[in-house]
């Protein structure tokens, strides 16, 4: 594990989401996602939604975390190496609440910030008395389903399918329970 932590993001941090954000769909969804919405993907509109995130969350629910990678030679050194949002899942689902982006930039990946990104999404939930937690992954995406059912989640038979530019890209639901849940046990790859 890298030496590093997790903690809330702040607004002056939306840049630097943005840019992961990007960087991370370009490199991991490259045969999952059409090229050309990877290729329209605006950074300064989604490190916007990221600000507003970060400063107006629609709940105190609501969260977004950013892991930190402090360079082992400086440990005055350090950088946001990935992100996660989790917030109370969709309003007919009492007692749930959803991971809505969990990403960890590929050159940092297999260090521990995806399980420490996961923890924190887990803690808020808790503290937010949310029992159950979903988050969507594309089926082809194995990376990402190995590092939640790694942890503990399960895929629970829901799917849906994403309408991007014309093409229909499903995705399948995983969950886990958080009353039973120890926590990650794994590193996001």
């Amino acid at each position: 594990m890298a030496l590093g932590y997790v903690r809330p993001a702040r607004e002056s941090d939306a840049e630097e989401i943005a840019r992961i954000q990007s960087t991370t769909w370009r490199t991991a969804y490259d045969k999952i996602v059409p090229s050309q919405v990877l290729a329209g993907m605006d950074e300064a509109w989604l490190a916007e939604q990221w600000r507003q995130a970060c400063v107006a969350p629609p709940s105190p629910a609501h969260r977004v975390f950013v892991a930190i990678e402090q360079v082992e030679s400086d440990a005055s050194v350090k950088r946001v190496v990935g992100f996660a949002a989790v917030g109370p899942g969709e309003d007919d689902e009492a007692g749930a609440g959803a991971v809505t982006e969990l990403l960890v930039e590929p050159r940092f990946a297999r260090r521990g910030h995806g399980s420490r990104l996961l923890s924190a999404m887990v803690e808020q939930l808790r503290e937010h008395d949310l029992t159950t937690v979903y988050a969507w992954v594309f089926p082809r995406d194995a990376a990402a389903l190995n590092f939640y059912k790694s942890a503990g989640w399960a895929p629970e038979g829901t799917r849906r399918t994403l309408d991007m530019d014309g093409t229909e890209v499903p995705q399948l639901r995983l969950h886990v329970d958080l009353t039973e849940a120890p926590g990650p046990v794994s590193e996001m790859s």
